[in-house]
């Protein structure tokens, strides 16, 4: 049966069981959106920026557990989706980007708007083609996806010439993919496995830190076994939140540069840390030279590269996280860990999450809780990045996976509102919010249109500070309060939502709170609420650039002591 190239990839997309996609057209795809049509199982949503579509596709996929789907035309149209496919790369989100490009005989010939965008993306993605022959559609498509979802997931782009849409050639799409050079290692070796356990066993005060890989993975019972078996305490990573139930009493929460004092204090009293899917990012480790400097590490990664490249490993486990701990989970001895986890119960008292502030201004902080609160803590939070993120990981507590969506290799502000409503349009059942900051919301604002379009019932709460908040906190602890370039004039978002055909409030004062959330869920479709927030309200803990995750900012009232004990510390980039 012979096809059009544009035909081709339609079909192929429809044999991986894609029905959605998220773009924007352009020239060089055009005789591609000309083919939509005849295949409806294909619904397309259009965004009014390409990086809205690559972040949609990252959103419905960290939703869905599906490879999200983006399509871009050539030059100014790829070159916007690099941002969202850098986003899913260093997140590990499963993407397949397919953009236009121009005529076959143009190429390399600067001819209007091209670029080399598998040039550009090299770096940033898992794989990458430029197809010349639609015949070789089928298999490339074929091959994309799988790349895209199997091993360690990312972004795969397929790069398309105008002319070989319409170029026909025989349909067969592939039953199988045969990659000699692509064979990702699934099964922990049994060696370093046993050592591994002889470690566990044997450790007095052992930590488990949990990353996205254990989402990736689908490897929730096989850690719960393990923590429950061993009664070895756990903390995660921002993006492993809710690989482990929050509530759950072994669950000490997140580490980090904002993670809770108590998870800090259990990393760097551990004599053994069992890392899983996680890569030791710094904004989880601190100073590298000073993170966890008593303990023997365990690593367990599916990703060989990460294995050693930040911190030091005893014992290497490469594979995938699912198929390691049931492996480990036959070995591992039941254990009583009682002194252990009672000293952690006793940093967690000592050392609460709370709503302190030197102000009587609106908290973002118990915005937070009574969204928690008033949706019994079943709902996706997407988020974008900056304060009001940190707020999100801190505040709500989650106990289901991945029900927590956000940015955090790229830490790409602007991420938020294409992610909700790819994560909304995925999983149109739940209750999806997106708790975003005023600046990072005006960075993707546009896309208000795409969810008026499409009646996408996502619920908005902006964090109105007037700041780029996180920044200006930097700048506040460690640049002597010289605000530079962080004041933001912001518009009446509330007009602005109106202007879109989408309701919304502002909210001023603390007994307000409730009523517009409880409005927000009882609308049938999309709800803004604009939360003008105490504008100089800080995130803590806060573990100051430079320093260990033991010397942790706590509360405004060890600020002063705590800034100068890290004083003589190098400022690394925010």
């Amino acid at each position: 049966m012979k096809m059009t190239g544009a035909q081709i990839i339609c079909e192929s997309l429809v044999r991986e069981g894609v029905d959605i996609v998220f773009g924007i057209l352009g020239g060089a795809v055009l005789p591609f959106y000309d083919t939509l049509p005849q295949f409806p199982q294909l619904h397309h949503i259009l965004v009014r920026h390409e990086q809205g579509a690559a972040h949609a596709a990252d959103g419905y996929a960290r939703a869905t557990g599906k490879v999200g789907v983006c399509f871009a035309t050539s030059g100014p149209g790829a070159t916007n989706l690099v941002t969202g496919i850098a986003n899913a790369y260093l997140d590990s989100a499963p993407m397949v980007a397919i953009t236009g490009q121009v005529a076959r005989p143009f190429i390399g010939k600067d001819a209007f708007q091209e670029v080399d965008i598998t040039g550009i993306t090299l770096p940033i993605t898992k794989h990458n083609y430029l197809v010349l022959e639609a015949s070789s559609l089928a298999k490339t498509v074929k091959e994309a996806f799988y790349l895209a979802r199997t091993g360690r997931p990312g972004p795969i782009l397929i790069d398309v010439p105008r002319d070989v849409f319409i170029e026909e050639a025989e349909f067969h799409y592939p039953s199988k993919i045969d990659l000699p050079s692509y064979k990702p290692t699934l099964e922990g070796h049994p060696a370093q496995i046993k050592k591994a356990v002889k470690l566990i066993d044997e450790a007095q005060r052992p930590v488990i830190i949990a990353g996205r890989g254990v989402s990736i993975s689908g490897a929730y019972t096989e850690l719960k076994q393990l923590v429950e078996t061993a009664q070895i305490p756990m903390v995660t990573t921002l993006l492993g939140i809710g690989s482990f139930p929050e509530s759950h009493i072994l669950n000490f929460g997140m580490l980090g540069m904002h993670g809770m004092a108590y998870a800090n204090m259990a990393v760097d009293a551990a004599d053994v840390i069992i890392a899983i899917g996680m890569r030791f990012d710094d904004r989880a480790t601190g100073r590298v030279s000073g993170f966890a400097p008593n303990a023997r590490i365990i690593h367990i990664d599916i990703d060989p590269a990460e294995i050693g490249k930040n911190v030091r490993v005893d014992v290497p486990i490469v594979g995938d996280v699912k198929a390691v701990l049931k492996e480990l989970n036959k070995l591992v001895a039941p254990t009583e860990r009682i002194k252990w986890v009672q000293q952690l119960e006793d940093w967690r008292k000592e050392h609460p999450i709370t709503e302190d502030s030197h102000s009587a201004g609106l908290l973002p902080q118990y915005i937070v809780h009574q969204i928690y609160q008033m949706t019994k803590g079943d709902a996706t939070i997407v988020t974008g990045v900056g304060q009001h993120q940190m707020w999100a990981a801190q505040h709500y507590w989650y106990d289901k996976p991945n029900r927590f969506i956000s940015s955090g290799g790229l830490g790409t502000m602007g991420f938020g509102l294409p992610a909700a409503i790819g994560a909304k349009i995925g999983c149109p059942d739940s209750t999806v919010w997106l708790i975003d900051g005023d600046g990072s919301f005006q960075m993707t604002i546009q896309e208000l249109a795409t969810i008026a379009q499409e009646n996408v019932a996502v619920k908005i709460a902006i964090f109105n500070n007037g700041y780029l908040g996180m920044v200006r906190q930097w700048q506040e602890l460690f640049y002597g309060k010289r605000y530079v370039a962080t004041s933001l004039t912001c518009p009446d978002y509330v007009k602005i939502a109106e202007g879109y055909c989408i309701p919304g409030v502002r909210v001023t004062r603390r007994e307000e709170v409730i009523p517009a959330i409880a409005q927000a869920m009882a609308a049938s479709g999309p709800f803004l609420i604009d939360f003008l927030v105490e504008p100089e309200e800080n995130v803590f803990p806060m573990v100051p650039p430079g320093a260990s995750l033991i010397e942790f900012i706590e509360r405004p009232r060890n600020m002063v002591k705590a800034l100068s004990d890290s004083a003589k510390l190098p400022v690394s980039n925010i």
